[in-house]
């Protein structure tokens, strides 16, 4: 048995189902890579345009004159970038990205998924627009908000939200987790794909930086020509009461007009989603603890990794370890390119080995790199000495690709992953939005103080993460169970239930009989 579904659907089609390979499935699947790519896009931009010259003599000239002319009153090169305005412009992105989710939800609702999706382009447009044709920072900062209004809109249907609803309830069981992880292989993608703009463009000047911030039209066109030529989703026109036209795009979907049995499914499964009036209200109840006790807390934990501070500033973090612009910009290639690769690994070996042996082995793994990082630049630092040497540097970068490989097999996908996996039907959609909002404000958080953990911590920003690397591994130890080749609807039966902790909040009568099964 394998599930098709949308975004507020369970639902179950046999093997010998007729549905095919169809134009609009193609194009739908398109759609969900180029919104992967435009996000690892918009991740990977910020930190390398940040440490461009002409950029920072434009906008940033405290810090221009700090970079180039060394004016560093604590004697050492990790304030180099301090200044909350620089980090405003990365984060910025984010906030306006929790904002615009609210927004979004009422979209969804009651305008459907492809407006909603043609909204997103048109913000992601704007952004690019302003961003790259910035005089000035309220021009700046104001394509930044737009990129961020793109994000909210996005995830309400392809970014964070839909696609890990959507592919997991999709996927047959034993390969759900390696599908659900593609998306986080084209994030990771277009976080390459911006290390390589940058690396090109640095060396363009004075517009480099324009270019830039302007590449990300590429992705963002693509999408919104994508959200123009596919149709709504039979389960959001039918909600809508437009059941005749949910019809016929499920007709075209599956590639087959033998579509009885999927639309009796999408029907019962509207009609059961509805008989929940407040969704977020039954979050609340006692029997939705486990799920999202770990729908906030892995979005928490996946942040307090650190990833997103490396991420979003690693050619920023290379040149204040001492590296050059050149060898920054390139050192975040190959960064890239490791987190790429990482990726497939997790594809590979999620629906192999589980859930919990990556968590475990990646929290080793990251916190044996850090601690190794720290000790390093300690040694090297501590007495406000030159900056790291050849093979230093060398050492230092191989241990932060160490962290970033581990971190990309495990915290990166999983953190999308389980949550997605884990909530019932009726509260889902719900669910999933509780963990958008909760990583997107964590992500905004990390983005705005990494900065300045940088200059005030120095090597101790390290030591910092590695900390948090212990809590989380414990929590995964004790706390989580595993849910490989556990289909979605028995997830409350044979996971909850049956642990030691969370089954204390597993009530038999109070558990929604709501999946959907067919004949």
């Amino acid at each position: 048995m394998w599930r098709r579904g949308y975004p507020m659907e369970a639902l179950e089609v046999s093997m010998d189902s007729e549905a095919k390979i169809t134009p609009i499935l193609i194009i739908t699947c398109v759609l969900v890579a180029t919104a992967g790519l435009m996000f690892g896009y918009d991740v990977g931009n910020s930190g390398g345009v940040t440490t461009m010259n002409d950029f920072l003599e434009k906008f940033f000239p405290s810090v221009f004159s700090r970079k180039v002319l060394y004016d560093n009153n604590n004697g050492s090169q990790y304030c180099l970038f301090k200044s909350q305005t620089l980090q405003g412009f990365t984060s910025s992105l984010y906030l306006a990205g929790i904002i615009a989710t609210f927004f979004a939800s009422y979209t969804t609702r009651h305008l459907g998924r492809k407006l909603t999706m043609v909204l997103a382009g048109f913000f992601f447009i704007s952004g690019v627009v302003l961003g790259a044709a910035a005089q000035n920072l309220g021009m700046l900062f104001t394509g930044r908000i737009f990129l961020g209004c793109g994000v909210g809109f996005a995830n309400q249907y392809v970014i964070m939200q839909a696609v890990p609803l959507f592919l997991s309830e999709v996927a047959p069981t034993k390969m759900r987790g390696g599908l659900n992880i593609l998306f986080q292989l084209n994030v990771t993608v277009g976080i390459l794909f911006a290390n390589l703009v940058n690396y090109g463009a640095a060396k363009i000047h004075p517009w480099g930086w324009r270019l830039s911030l302007g590449s990300a039209g590429i992705p963002a066109f693509l999408l919104t020509i994508g959200a123009l030529l596919v149709d709504d989703t039979p389960t959001s026109l039918i909600e809508r009461g437009r059941i005749e036209e949910g019809k016929a795009v499920l007709k075209k979907l599956c590639g087959t007009d033998n579509i009885e049995s999927e639309l009796k499914e999408i029907m019962e499964a509207t009609r059961v989603a509805r008989q929940v009036k407040r969704p977020f209200r039954e979050l609340l109840q006692r029997h939705n603890r486990p799920p999202l006790v770990f729908a906030i807390l892995l979005q928490i934990f996946q942040q307090l990794t650190g990833i997103n501070a490396i991420m979003f500033y690693a050619p920023v973090l290379f040149i204040s370890l001492g590296l050059g612009n050149d060898a920054s910009l390139y050192s975040a290639v190959i960064l890239g390119s490791v987190n790429v690769l990482s990726t497939l690994v997790s594809i590979y070996s999620v629906d192999r080995v589980g859930r919990r042996l990556l968590l475990l082995e990646a929290g080793v793994q990251m916190f044996v790199s850090l601690v190794m990082i720290t000790v390093v630049l300690r040694w090297h630092f501590i007495d406000k000495s030159e900056d790291l040497g050849h093979g230093t540097a060398l050492f230092v970068v191989v241990m932060i690709c160490t962290y970033v490989a581990s971190f990309a097999w495990s915290w990166g996908p999983l953190g999308w992953l389980i949550p997605s996996e884990t909530f019932q039907l009726e509260t889902r959609s719900a669910g999933q939005s509780v963990t958008v909002c909760v990583n997107l404000m964590f992500t905004f958080l990390i983005a705005q103080a990494s900065l300045s953990m940088l200059c005030h911590l120095q090597y101790g920003i390290f030591a910092f993460f590695s900390g948090w690397v212990v809590v989380m591994t414990v929590f995964v130890y004790f706390f989580l169970p595993e849910t490989e080749n556990v289909p979605i609807e028995e997830i409350s039966e044979k996971v909850w239930k049956e642990h030691w902790f969370w089954k204390r909040f597993i009530d038999n009568d109070r558990i929604p009989k709501t999946s959907v099964t067919s004949a």
